[in-house]
């Protein structure tokens, strides 16, 4: 499959212009406010060679040096007016960028919050964090640099035409006989600079690929002496980028020169008829140096549009990766008309229904599996890597949907539950505890979904959660920063900060993922304590990869092949002898279960 970040699209894409002009409807009056300074600012630039023109012809061949002061005042406002325009222009340009920008950057985040699980399983994060940073950032360039650049300088290859036409149209004519030899190099250079781009665009891609999994894997390169070895490729790509951006320069680099040289060619040109022009008495001194300004104004910016072509380019093939990303409608969404759930008596909390699931095709986990937790219930699901574990708790808080069967919470399939509610009533507790950078009390209050957490409901977690004695170890207590993913705290730290948040939260139905592996003795000793106060009264499913975390519970089911194979208290199955006694034996004999 290729790689959104090598894809490169036209410069000018009439679908995209549009899409991108619907994002600037908040912000219109600064975009016409823009649009209003370009005829304003090419006014008066384009007034200052035909004051220069003035100025030789009727005060300085006649010596008017009272008249030539007036104009020279005159020409001094037009560069003050000039440059203050330019400011101004430039700053609205820039605000109005940034506003789209932000604005821009807000809806996508808002849609990746709503976008479901099998989404984020075949996105990678950096490509995601490119869409939001990079993308748009790209746009913005646009808008910048690009489009009102382009606007501008039309507006001013515009006037420059009209001028020279109104003011001589043989000298003009002179000045556009380079016109079709400077679009056919133009082209030229368009079509290899584009080549060009697009293969930097793939050397850098593989570089921040390369250099995400770097520094994502910098421990294991450690522990394995592969700096060398990292060293090398990292340079070997580095190589690549820069020999890639040699190229894309050279491409820039000749239409520069070759711009520039037509140019000189055609003020040559202008010279030579406008001498024979001035000796016949057609042609006055001054108009000659106006129209050579004008013909420097008017290669100005086609010097400068492989620059801009680059820009643009990048920007709609941003644009195309954004709008595909905004295109893309999440699978897993509130029904339009939600049900409220109004169990019976004897109704189980939970219950699967003949549930099968595949993640991709008919590559199945689950086969017709079905089981019930009645309320109040602690029911715990054992078995082999891979057998479909945790993909019954993502099923049951509806992070994916069923392939077929059902799975129903309090009596109602979970797909015509109002999905903030549902996730509300289904706590989940997860092995790979994800704490947010920022305080300990701002994580622990984000267990309130949105709602007020009052002081005595929070120290009644933290309590609860055994927490209290990690709390009064911090410097600031609950206004402790944490770094990222709480990495100044251990495994245990954070798995008893993620129990107090669980308590805030306070979910109905609570599933545990193996919430107590990977921590010390004494740290699990607090963590299994304050399990224990957590699960009190409340319907549980504990997902079990260590059989040891679950002979205490009221039931326990044991997944082989995609189904429930057995299932009853830990001394009755031990009792059968069946499967599950056989994973306790491989424990015991310390092999893996």
């Amino acid at each position: 499959m290729r790689d959104d970040d090598e894809v490169l699209g036209r410069a000018f894409d009439r679908r995209l212009l549009q899409r991108l002009w619907l994002e600037t409807r908040a912000h219109r009056r600064l975009v016409l406010g823009s649009m209003l300074l370009f005829p304003l600012v090419a006014a008066v630039e384009l007034a200052q060679p035909y004051l220069m023109k003035i100025a030789i012809d009727d005060h300085i061949l006649k010596s008017d040096w009272p008249g030539l002061l007036d104009v020279a005042m005159l020409y001094l406002g037009t560069l003050v007016a000039l440059y203050g325009l330019r400011a101004v222009e430039a700053y609205v340009m820039q605000l109005t960028g940034q506003r789209v920008m932000h604005q821009l950057r807000a809806t996508i985040f808002s849609h990746l919050l709503r976008l479901d699980a099998r989404f984020f399983d075949h996105n990678p994060v950096g490509r995601l964090m490119t869409r939001v940073l990079n993308d748009v950032e790209a746009v913005n360039d646009a808008f910048t640099s690009g489009l009102f650049a382009i606007v501008a300088d039309v507006v001013t290859l515009g006037g420059v035409v009209a001028i020279m036409l109104w003011m001589d149209w043989r000298l003009a004519l002179v000045t556009f006989a380079i016109v079709p030899v400077l679009a056919v190099i133009a082209a030229f250079f368009r079509v290899r600079a584009r080549d060009a781009y697009r293969l930097v665009r793939r050397c850098l891609a593989r570089l921040n690929a390369f250099l995400q999994e770097s520094l994502s894997g910098m421990a294991v390169i450690q522990l394995f002496a592969r700096e060398a070895h990292e060293r090398r490729t990292f340079h070997r790509l580095g190589t690549d980028y820069r020999r890639a951006l040699f190229g894309s320069t050279v491409y820039e680099a000749g239409l520069y020169a070759s711009v520039e040289a037509l140019g000189s060619i055609a003020t040559a040109l202008l010279i030579w008829y406008g001498a024979g022009g001035i000796a016949a008495d057609t042609v006055t001194f001054g108009a000659l140096v106006a129209f050579i300004q004008y013909t420097n104004r008017f290669f100005l910016p086609i010097r400068d549009l492989g620059a801009k072509y680059t820009v643009m380019q990048s920007a709609m093939a941003a644009s195309e990766r954004i709008f595909g990303l905004l295109e893309r409608s999440p699978a897993i969404v509130t029904p339009s008309a939600p049900v409220v759930a109004a169990r019976a008596a004897g109704e189980p909390d939970v219950e699967f229904r003949n549930v099968w699931f595949a993640y991709e095709g008919d590559d199945w986990v689950l086969r017709d599996c079905t089981f019930r937790l009645a309320p109040a219930e602690h029911v715990a699901i054992v078995g082999a890597t891979g057998e479909g574990k945790t993909t019954c708790a993502r099923l049951l808080n509806r992070s994916y949907d069923v392939t077929r069967g059902q799975v129903l919470v309090e009596g109602v399939d979970v797909r015509e539950w109002e999905l903030e509610r549902l996730r509300r009533r289904v706590g989940l507790v997860f092995q790979d505890t994800l704490l947010f950078a920022g305080t300990v009390e701002a994580n622990l209050t984000a267990g309130g979904g949105g709602r007020g957490v009052t002081r005595a409901e929070l120290e009644r977690a933290i309590e609860l959660a055994n927490a209290a004695p990690l709390i009064r170890t911090l410097p600031r207590g609950l206004g402790e920063e944490l770094g990222e993913r709480a990495a100044n705290l251990s495994h245990g730290q954070r798995q008893l900060l993620a129990i107090a948040r669980a308590l805030v939260y306070n979910p109905a139905i609570l599933v545990l993922d193996e919430a107590t592996s990977s921590v010390d003795v004494e740290s699990e000793r607090l963590v299994q304590e304050a399990m224990r106060r957590l699960l009190a009264g409340r319907t549980t499913l504990t997902i079990a990869h260590r059989l040891s975390t679950v002979q205490s519970a009221d039931r326990i089911l044991v997944l082989h092949r995609g189904r429930v194979h057995e299932e009853g208290t830990h001394a009755e199955l031990v009792r059968r002898g069946g499967l599950y006694a056989r994973f306790l034996e491989r424990v015991l004999d310390g092999r893996p279960s």
